[in-house]
């Protein structure tokens, strides 16, 4: 290190104490020459830029917003030590430094400590059950390092979360360097006022950090409000970060704990507030110019972390504007159906609860016996988490968590004594599931790097599991609750709220999951399955109803499309204030609780560009087949006999180009045309009224005239694979197997148009390589006012090709016509229409949040 360097390392352990423009006065006051000190400035300069402009994490900064770290110093006690601990625990140097690099860039967010008044306001995203908590974790040791002295958490609304948050941070945070710290809170017990003057924590002469571990609760944060307010001229120089774990969870639109927050937050001139959450839906939709909780000042985006068990991962998503479907991954298959008519077996309707009795069979009697087969596995493994847990989450009524104790605890010792008795139905049952099972999700995917286990090797660990495992009912009322410090814990888990916010579920196998629910973000923090699955990554499954499982992998496509805006905002340099998320709408779901959208806006939606198919199809329903081949009929015929469109025939390719039709006849055929209920970005009357405001848009000419293709394969001269839309327009059917996971009344083809077909009434001998960027330039050159509508004859069985796993024969009822449509840019600015969700006023919800607990004095 030359002299250069040790002065510039001088500067930066005087940023500690001083903001550095007090430690660039004060070197100078010390002598250096200004040529020095204006070099040391431009280093530090350059390397805050450095950190802040990082891809990983995206992060969205208020204009001007100055930032002055750039990462942890030899001296420092905190981080060090949490860094140290977690690599004792099996964290890899790669997921380190990947934290290491994450904390800074929101340390580098934050105020100085040693500014003038400030009060910051800032949002960290991550995934479900990612890591968040060691995130704030490392974000506090570095603020604490580097000068911040008092730190609350905010953690959830139920005493479980609470009790884990403070436990990891005694843990992590206070032992390793328990001289550096004082906390306020303790495992057992929520904030209680301490003895003593305030100031006796918060005065110049105590130099720990303090740390407050409390629930948003009512009776709790009135406690901590009035203790602070007996302090405030030492809370004057006292900088402070308060943190809201679970941030969209009764802090937003809350009548009772908002105020408080922001009340207590407003009590330290030197403070900075950070929520973290997965779910930020709620938080985005805050009016940014009322003195709330809007993250004004920074959101950072952080990255999904190696070996993440996501939505995504899942339940696959749908492909968004600019991507191949093909190239957007279904999610493993590790999803498995609840029939709708088991649904009243395990969850009672209004009025039922009282008396309610669960039965253990079917899908239900399926998932536990599968538990005790990956709990089996798992030990023969031997490596990774000891501790199993099962999952079912059926209602939010405790009453019904209670009646499932003595169905699970008798179906638990039938079983146990039928492994004593070496039943021979119930072992040849238990090898069929393991090998079906295991077949479907074999661990030696690359994605997942898992030995196999054969039924064989579990057998004999069989017993034990069966022997360990605890039946456990864990709500609000609960005595007996999860509690993983005491040793190897097997358990399923039968709860609601207290396991649906934040806690983790240590070693999650197996979920069964029917509870209802009506907001984005109350689904995806039901999920305790997303998270790490180390040393059973090829095991996990889930059990849920078609209609979970589809309204996941629809909010999977929203959470992607959410953290593409933020990352795409980084890149045009938007601040907080200046760019807004945009949320797509469900049918059958809002995005949040109603209290939090007062402030959403609707936005309009333009197809602009875009490319549009479809994808779910009726097979088994013969009048919505026939009457859509009739609609793509009528399209073809009229287009020929009546408009006299040009036909260009390509019969070696199996196309036929109808081009220049009028945009009337598409008119009628979106009119007579059904697309299914699913694919909701083909709703024929978006799109009817989209055509019209192009059409009519001024300066006109725009989707006038259209090209209609049909796609096909080449005529064989089979006449059992020949398709006739009208008197020389015929191909041979196109093959395309659903998935496996389509639902009774929705086959999913996933992909109808390939990349050729979206430009197949364009020229495309002079591009070396078909892209979307490359196909929407050749419209804009070649077609900039036509769009293209293609029709595809699915040949109604559509057998499943030998190398797709995944995919089973369509078997519909009659043949099938997919759809597509190809829109070009606009010339100028696109006509838009209004995106519109369902009235959900007349729907029952028994997922509300239940706002009794922010009352509650006891401690649950």
């Amino acid at each position: 290190m030359n002299e250069f360097d040790d002065q510039y390392e001088a500067f930066r352990r005087l940023i500690k104490t001083h903001t550095p423009e007090q430690a660039l006065a004060t070197i100078k006051l010390f002598g250096m020459e200004e040529e020095l000190a204006r070099r040391i400035a431009e280093r530090h300069q350059r390397e805050t830029i450095e950190v802040r402009d990082k891809r990983e994490p995206g992060s969205v900064v208020r204009n001007n917003r100055e930032t002055w770290y750039v990462g942890p110093q030899d001296d420092d006690r905190c981080w060090p030590a949490l860094r140290d601990l977690l690599g004792k625990q099996s964290w890899s140097d790669e997921s380190v430094r990947d934290l290491d690099a994450a904390s800074t860039k929101v340390v580098s967010m934050l105020d100085h400590p040693m500014a003038g008044e400030f009060s910051t306001r800032g949002l960290v995203v991550g995934y479900v059950q990612s890591g968040k908590t060691t995130n704030f974790t490392a974000l506090i040791a570095k603020a604490a390092d580097s000068g911040y002295k008092f730190f609350i958490v905010l953690a959830g609304v139920h005493n479980g979360l609470r009790r884990q948050t403070q436990l990891r941070l005694e843990r992590q945070l206070v032992e390793p360097v328990i001289d550096q710290w004082h906390p306020l809170t303790a495992r057992e017990g929520d904030f209680e006022p301490p003895a003593g003057n305030p100031a006796a924590f918060f005065g110049d002469k105590s130099q720990q950090h303090v740390l407050c571990v409390i629930k948003k609760n009512v009776p709790r944060l009135k406690k901590l409000k009035a203790w602070l307010e007996k302090a405030p001229d030492y809370l004057r120089n006292c900088p402070t970060l308060i943190i809201d774990d679970e941030a969209d969870q009764a802090s937003v639109a809350s009548k009772s704990t908002n105020p408080l927050i922001r009340e207590i937050i407003d009590l330290f001139p030197r403070g900075g507030y950070v929520g973290y959450t997965a779910t930020p839906f709620a938080n985005l939709l805050i009016d940014p110019a009322a003195k709330d909780l809007y993250p004004e000042d920074f959101v950072v985006n952080l990255p999904k972390p190696r070996g993440h068990f996501g939505t995504e991962v899942l339940f696959g998503r749908e492909a968004l504007d600019g991507e191949d479907p093909e190239d957007v991954p279904d999610g493993y298959d590790m999803i498995r159906s609840v029939p709708d008519d088991e649904v009243s077996l395990v969850r009672p309707g209004r009025g039922e609860i009282e008396g309610f009795v669960p039965e253990v069979d079917g899908a239900l009697r399926t998932a536990v016996l599968y538990f005790w087969l990956v709990t089996a596995a798992r030990r023969v493994r031997r490596h990774g988490t000891p501790h199993s847990t099962m999952l079912v989450h059926t209602s939010v009524s405790t009453l019904v968590h209670e009646s499932f104790k003595a169905p699970l605890e008798a179906f638990r010792s039938r079983i146990a004594g039928k492994i004593v008795d070496a039943d021979a139905a119930l072992f040849a049952e238990l090898r069929d599931l393991w090998d079906a099972e295991t077949a479907r999700v074999p661990g030696t995917e690359p994605d997942l790097g898992e030995d196999p286990v054969p039924f064989d090797a579990l057998l004999p660990k069989l017993g034990g599991v069966v022997d360990d495992c605890r039946i456990i009912m864990d709500n609000s009322k609960s005595v007996e609750r999860l509690d993983y410090e005491t040793g190897p814990v097997v358990a399923i888990a039968v709860g609601g709220n207290t396991l649906s916010r934040g806690l983790t579920l240590e070693g999650l196998a197996v979920s069964y999951f029917v509870r209802g629910a009506s907001t984005y973000d109350s689904l995806l923090q039901m999920g305790r399955w997303f998270g790490f699955r180390e040393g059973y990554a090829d095991l996990p499954r889930i059990w849920m109803t078609d209609e979970l499982r589809d309204w996941f992998r629809h909010i999977a496509t929203v959470e992607s499309e959410m953290r593409r805006d933020i990352d795409l905002y980084m890149v045009e340099d938007k601040t907080p204030t200046s760019f807004a998320v945009r949320l797509r709408n469900h049918p059958a779901l809002r995005i949040t609780a109603p209290a939090k959208m007062r402030d959403a806006v609707k936005v309009g939606a333009s197809y602009g560009g875009q490319r549009v198919q479809t994808r779910y199809f009726r097979s088994h329903d013969a009048a919505w087949l026939l009457g859509n081949r009739e609609a793509a009929h009528a399209l073809v015929d009229n287009s020929l006999r009546i408009a006299g469109a040009r036909h260009e025939e390509r019969g070696s390719e199996g196309r036929h180009v109808l081009r220049n039709v009028p945009y009337d006849l598409v008119l009628d055929f979106l009119e007579r045309y059904r697309f299914h209920d699913k694919s909701m970005e083909c709703d024929a009357k978006l799109l009817r009224t989209y055509i019209e405001r192009r059409v009519r848009a001024a300066g006109g000419g725009a989707l006038k005239r259209w090209n209609v293709a049909v796609i096909g394969n080449p005529l064989s001269g089979d006449t059992d694979r020949r398709y006739e839309f009208a008197p020389g327009i015929a191909v041979d059917r196109v093959v395309r197997a659903k998935l496996q996971t389509s639902g009774h009344d929705a086959a999913d083809i996933k992909t109808l148009m390939s990349r050729r077909d979206a430009g197949v009434d364009l020229d495309l001998t002079g591009l070396s390589e078909v892209t979307e960027a490359a196909l929407k330039v050749a419209r804009r050159t070649q077609s900039p006012d036509t769009a293209l509508l293609t029709l595809y004859p699915i040949d109604a069985l559509s057998p499943s090709p030998a190398n797709r796993a995944l995919r089973s024969p369509l078997d519909a009822v009659d043949h099938v016509i997919g759809v597509g449509l190809v829109f070009p840019m606009p010339r100028g600015e696109d006509s838009k229409v209004e995106w519109y969700s369902a009235d959900l006023s007349s729907v029952e919800d028994d997922e509300e949040e239940d706002f009794s607990l922010l009352f509650d004095e006891d401690d649950r």
